[in-house]
C-alpha cells in the first residue's frame, strides 16, 4: 500500500486577500487558479496559505508566532513567502485598531450605523490619510518575523513582496503611501538579501485597464498567473542562494 512521501516540501505563504481573491470574490485556499497554488504546483510542493482580508505585515508577525498552523508547516517548509504589504500602504482614516474594532460594536444596530458611517467617510478622507501601517513599522515587523523564522529554520529561503496597485473607489483611488512602503521594504530586503516581487509589475496593466475584480483592488486570474511567474523567479533565486 503506497503512502504520501514524508519528505514532500511545503510552500509557506503569509498573505492578505490579494492571494486568494479572484475576479468575483474570495476563493478556497486550494483553488488551483490562485497564485500560491500555481507556484506550489510548479514546485511539486504542498501549500500552507495563512492569511486574511486586510492583513498587514504586523498580522503576519502575529500569525507566524501565534498560529499553530505555521508552527506545523515550518519544519516541512522549503521556502517562506511574505505576500503582504498592500494593506500596509493603503490609506486609513482611522488607526487600524479602531477600524478593526468596529466589528465588535454592540448592539448590531449601532454597529451597522458606525460601519456605514465609516464607509461614507473612508473614500472622502483617504486622499489625506496616512498609511494603515507606517513604512518603518512594516519593515520592523517583517524583520521580527524573518528573525523568528530564521531562528527556528536557519537559512530557510524567503521571498517578500512590494505593494500592488488599485483603483478602488472605497479608498478614493488614493495610494500615496505606496512609495514610502516600497522604499522601506526594499531597504530591509537588500540588507538581508531577500528577493522581492513587485506586485505592481505583475498586475498593474490589468488593474488600470479595469480588467480585475470590480472592487478595483483584487485581480483577475491573468494577474494571478503573472504573480506566480514572478514568484517562481524570485524563489529560484532564493533557493539558489540557499543551496537548495
Amino acid at each position: 500500500m503506497s503512502s504520501e512521501p514524508t519528505d514532500r516540501k511545503t510552500l509557506l505563504v503569509f498573505a492578505d486577500s490579494l492571494s486568494y481573491y479572484g475576479p468575483t470574490g474570495g476563493l478556497p485556499a486550494d483553488d488551483p487558479r490562485i497564485w500560491p497554488n500555481i507556484v506550489a504546483s510548479q514546485l511539486g510542493w504542498d501549500l500552507e496559505l495563512i492569511g486574511r482580508i486586510g492583513w498587514t505585515c504586523r498580522d503576519v508577525w502575529w500569525a507566524a508566532t501565534q498560529d499553530p498552523r505555521s508552527w506545523a508547516a515550518l519544519p516541512r517548509a522549503g521556502a517562506v513567502i511574505f505576500a503582504t504589504s498592500g494593506m500596509d500602504s493603503l490609506p486609513s482614516p482611522l488607526p487600524t485598531a479602531a477600524r478593526e474594532a468596529i466589528r465588535y460594536v454592540r448592539p448590531a444596530t449601532l454597529r451597522r450605523w458606525v460601519r456605514d458611517g465609516y464607509g461614507w467617510l473612508q473614500p472622502r478622507l483617504s486622499p489625506v490619510s496616512r498609511s494603515a501601517l507606517p513604512p518603518h513599522l512594516t519593515a520592523e515587523y517583517l524583520e521580527m518575523t524573518r528573525g523568528a523564522i530564521d531562528f527556528n529554520r536557519p537559512g530557510i529561503p524567503m521571498v517578500a513582496s512590494l505593494p500592488s496597485v488599485h483603483i478602488a473607489d472605497t479608498y478614493g483611488k488614493a495610494h500615496h503611501g505606496r512609495e514610502g512602503t516600497v522604499a522601506a521594504i526594499t531597504e530591509w530586503a537588500q540588507e538581508h538579501d531577500i528577493p522581492l516581487v513587485d506586485l505592481k509589475e505583475a498586475v498593474a496593466e490589468h488593474i488600470f485597464a479595469g480588467r480585475g475584480n470590480p472592487d478595483g483592488i483584487h485581480w483577475n486570474f491573468e494577474g494571478h498567473e503573472a504573480v506566480a511567474e514572478l514568484m517562481l523567479k524570485a524563489l529560484g533565486s532564493a533557493l539558489e542562494k540557499a543551496g537548495g
